[in-house]
């Protein structure tokens, strides 16, 4: 059985698709499915298009992007995009939207799949709103037609800071949004150094469709806290007032490298872009390792939270070192789980509950505190962290605040 087979086969078992009428009109959702075919990525379209359309309305999924296409398998840069299509279809059709997609092969500006140029404006024109996910569709004049633009920000920081350093081409682009939201829920507030010049940004939250994350049971002894994170990244670093946030994750690593040494509950990471000899440091000083490709089916990337003791993360100097209030898309799965979440504090801690399921820490003797607290009362703080998702990140709750705001409810 291949790679889509599979995740098709997991999913279509496991995804509520009960839908009320569809009767508060239509919506698109531009996103990274296709181009970008993560199991972490993958759900978060998914718990977009499902919560919309829970809401009642007519949710499109729509790629309409000249970036490129990374294949499914070794996801490096392919012109070959077919079974990036197929995947699409599948993870989609999972979820009870199979035939309402549309897919633009980048360099046929012609070309319309699931579709055709002309059905594609009048989606444009009939739809209601245009959600520019991850803010990764770039805007072309024919977009024009779309009445309510929306752009939702995932990863706060970088939009604000070129704007406040003059990006004019930048600023026309924004220009032509109807409504900004972004993830960064501290955003203007006193502590938080992300500038906010020119534009009004509204605060949202990964949301999360719990009932597809419910587990039964409780992890087995032994089974560790993990997290799933790319090691290593090059570029996207920013500086600000002189202060430079950087993107690779690997530095907030090693602030808590000792930590699994110390710690009274396993540890592990799945990695990406991570060296053997990397590997073999972050073993010989305690930590379980394995790889992120083991996860690229989404299933496989939801069981593997489902089955572990819960998440054990750090957040990039991107999100930290602002304040920016940041909180994370995975994190929420862990959340919606069962799985008690100890995560590095971005500013979040004001706006969500800490202490009980979800622990927020600055510094490794933070860090280890949370996980001894876990340890002594873990039935506890597993029917926490599910609190916390129903309440804070559920998806209907959490796209109803935002459809509110932007006049669609």
């Amino acid at each position: 059985m291949g790679i889509l087979d599979r995740a098709a086969k997991g999913l279509v078992m496991l995804l509520k698709t009960s839908y009320p009428p569809a009767t508060r009109g239509k919506v698109v959702v531009w996103g990274l499915l296709a181009s970008y075919p993560f199991g972490g990525m993958t759900w978060q379209v998914l718990h977009y298009v499902a919560g919309l359309r829970r809401l009642g309305f007519d949710v499109w999924y729509v790629e309409d992007s000249d970036r490129c296409v990374l294949d499914i398998q070794t996801y490096c840069k392919t012109t070959e995009w077919s079974r990036n299509v197929d995947y699409l279809i599948q993870q989609l059709g999972s979820a009870g939207l199979r035939d309402r997609w549309m897919f633009c092969p980048p360099g046929d500006p012609d070309k319309v799949l699931g579709g055709s140029k002309s059905a594609l404006q009048n989606l444009y024109r009939e739809a209601d709103a245009v959600f520019n996910l991850c803010a990764c569709q770039e805007l072309r004049p024919e977009h024009d037609v779309i009445r309510r633009l929306v752009l939702v920000e995932t990863d706060p920081g970088e939009i604000q800071v070129a704007v406040a350093s003059g990006n004019r081409c930048l600023w026309d682009e924004l220009d032509r949004y109807h409504y900004l939201f972004t993830y960064g829920e501290n955003l203007g507030e006193p502590d938080c150094r992300i500038p906010v010049e020119r534009y009004t940004w509204h605060k949202t939250r990964p949301p999360v469709c719990i009932d597809w994350w419910e587990t039964e049971g409780l992890p087995s002894s032994g089974t560790p806290f993990t997290t799933v994170a790319n090691w290593k990244h090059s570029g996207r670093d920013l500086v600000w007032n002189g202060e430079l946030w950087r993107w690779s994750k690997h530095h907030a690593f090693q602030t808590v490298i000792e930590l699994a040494s110390r710690s009274p509950l396993p540890m592990e990471m799945a990695l990406g872009t991570v060296s053997e000899d990397e590997i073999t440091e972050l073993r010989n000083r305690g930590w379980r390792i394995r790889n992120t490709e083991d996860l690229s089916d989404p299933d496989a990337y939801r069981r593997y939270i489902q089955s572990s003791l819960g998440e054990f993360t750090v957040a990039k100097e991107q999100y930290v070192r602002p304040v920016s209030g940041w909180f994370s898309d995975r994190s929420v799965c862990y959340l919606a789980a069962g799985r008690p979440v100890i995560t590095q504090d971005t500013g979040f801690a004001k706006n969500i509950p800490t202490g009980a399921g979800l622990f927020a820490f600055r510094t490794q003797d933070e860090a280890l505190s949370a996980l001894e607290t876990v340890a002594v009362d873990y039935c506890r703080h597993a029917k926490a962290a599910q609190e916390i998702a129903h309440e804070y990140f559920g998806a209907e709750r959490v796209l109803s605040k935002m459809l509110e705001t932007a006049g669609l409810l």
